[in-house]
């Protein structure tokens, strides 16, 4: 079982992504995925050089 809550925790604290500067749904939606999409790339860089 996994929390979610440490993604979060970077997004906001680390990365200094703790609001969104779009209007609108689907721009609102793009820029979510952007967020995680960054997130993921820092999660598969980091554990490339781990191994």
């Amino acid at each position: 079982m996994a929390t979610v809550e440490p993604v979060f925790g970077n997004l906001r604290y680390d990365k200094k992504l703790d609001r969104f500067t779009l209007r609108g749904q689907k721009k609102l939606n793009t820029q979510w995925h952007l967020y995680c999409l960054v997130h993921n790339i820092e999660k598969l860089a980091h554990y490339r050089y781990a191994m």
